[in-house]
């Protein structure tokens, strides 16, 4: 019985420690891997950079359009811009022109 007993007097000593231990196991796994640990923030983050890069280029864009818009206003009208866009809509060239079209 005193083999028992004994067994029984470091079950109950070594429990806590062990218990802790295991605690700390677990927040430290879900610190790292779990929905808000350290994995998920370096994915949305790099999702974010992407987001930003593809932001910044439509900003390029949008300013690009915005000039070529303002070259068709009424108050600074730039006949070779009206001329571009009469053409390419009506779809209009002479014969021995060569037509060069981007997007």
């Amino acid at each position: 019985m005193s083999i028992g007993l004994e067994i029984r007097k470091r079950a109950k000593a070594g429990a806590g420690p062990i218990l802790g231990i295991l605690a700390v196991a677990y927040f430290s796994y879900h610190l790292i891997e779990g929905d808000r640990g350290l994995f998920a923030y370096l994915k949305l983050q790099h999702k974010i950079d992407k987001a930003e890069a593809v932001y910044l280029v439509s900003e390029g864009e949008k300013h690009a359009l915005q000039k070529r818009v303002s070259l068709l206003r009424p108050e600074n009208l730039d006949t070779d811009m009206l001329e571009e866009r009469a053409r390419d809509v009506l779809g209009l060239a002479h014969p021995d022109e060569i037509v060069i079209y981007r997007k």
